[in-house]
């Protein structure tokens, strides 16, 4: 039987969305909110704008990218690219975990587009990005959040293409290097991958998403919440701070925080090096740890934020497929006050997803190890014992 550990992770939360917040955050980092004011009136526009000028810097959005602050997180920015961008040519989505997923669903079933096809590659895989023709709109996460395979660069998208590439980052950019010149949309959510507060989203277009926006008119109703272009031209004031719909100034506050924390520690790079060390620690665990693998078959595509493990003890896996000793696990450590929302995704494989991401101390990540080792001999030894 293994020994209880006799350190744990000073911070607990492992969750991959909302992630934890920043190391020493307290509720004082809010205290400049402004809150009872409106977003419109100058002080208001004031934060909106600095919100989207530290993104810029931090980063490093190029100056022919307009930066805008969306409804409805994530998913919401999605949403407004593809009711907005796909339907002046054909659109080929690629998928290789569930919000992925989702974007098959909206292009070929929702916004109905006839020339779609979809590339679906199952959980640890990437599709064959050789079969995906860059001169037709493609649709792609860059990190897979439910299933932990990450693009391991843009390599694939060529520069002269004739289609728009829509990228769903959202667990990617504070944490891996992306190529700007190769993204003509990029989305991400504030809660993700910098601990933000939830309901927030960014959109991020470059100039041949902005070209399309002033030229295409798409076949369809359009939502209030995603008019963003009109008579050819772009909302010019959306992409300067004024909202659609009302924020949170509590949650852009909280933003602007993590932002000035970013920029504190030094900047992307620093953001990079921290995810890179959490990741790395529990991938060398992994490998000298027989029990467990990464769901992640190509080490190359192994993400640095949301890492996704599989059991693969056969005896673990037996009846159940190791469904009943993950949810022990699971609740084994919660309970001990040792690491929060590690379960993978509901519709990932059996397993665990712990975040790596740029606000988790790496040290709490080293300190975690031990104790998956504890729990899993743990339980190991009552199964053993009620046999």
């Amino acid at each position: 039987m293994i020994a209880r550990p006799a350190e744990r992770p000073a911070d607990p939360r492992f969750s991959s969305g909302p992630c934890v917040k920043r190391p020493g955050w307290t509720p004082a980092a809010l205290e400049s909110a402004l809150l009872g004011r409106s977003h419109r009136a100058p002080a208001g526009l004031a934060k909106l704008r600095e919100a989207l000028a530290l993104t810029r810097e931090v980063l490093q959005v190029p100056a022919t990218h307009l930066i805008a602050i969306t409804p409805g997180s994530d998913t919401g920015a999605v949403e407004m690219a593809l009711w907005n961008l796909v339907g002046e040519r054909g659109v080929d989505v690629a998928a290789w975990e569930s919000f992925g997923k989702d974007w098959v669903t909206d292009v070929l079933r929702e916004l109905r587009i006839d020339d779609a096809r979809a590339f679906v590659a199952p959980f640890g895989r990437l599709p064959d990005f050789a079969e995906i023709d860059f001169d037709r709109d493609v649709v792609f996460t860059w990190n897979g959040t439910t299933s932990g395979v990450r693009l391991p660069s843009a390599d694939m998208i060529p520069a002269d293409r004739a289609g728009l590439t829509i990228c769903d980052a959202t667990s990617a950019l504070f944490a891996q290097p992306v190529d700007w010149a190769k993204l003509d949309v990029v989305t991400f959510s504030w809660q993700k991958a910098m601990g933000g507060e939830a309901a927030h989203g960014m959109l991020i277009v470059g100039p041949r998403a902005i070209a399309r926006l002033e030229r295409f008119v798409p076949d369809r109703p359009m939502p209030k919440l995603f008019r963003i272009a009109d008579k050819g031209k772009v909302n010019a004031s959306f992409f300067d701070g004024s909202t659609i719909n009302t924020p949170s100034m509590l949650c852009v506050e909280d933003y602007i925080d993590t932002l000035l924390w970013a920029k504190r520690i030094g900047g992307l790079n620093a953001l990079h090096a921290r995810a890179d060390a959490s990741a790395g620690a529990l991938y060398d665990w992994v490998a000298r740890t027989p029990w467990i693998d990464v769901l992640a078959e190509d080490p190359a595509t192994r993400s640095n934020t949301g890492v996704c493990l599989k059991v693969v003890d056969p005896e673990l896996l037996a009846n159940d497929g190791g469904a009943a000793f993950c949810k022990d696990l699971v609740k084994l450590l919660e309970a001990e006050g040792v690491a929060f929302d590690i379960a993978a995704y509901r519709d990932a494989p059996t397993g665990l997803r712990i975040w790596c991401g740029p606000t988790v101390e790496p040290s709490d990540v080293a300190k975690l190890t031990p104790w998956l080792d504890w729990a899993h001999a743990t339980l190991v030894a009552r199964h053993a014992a009620a046999a």
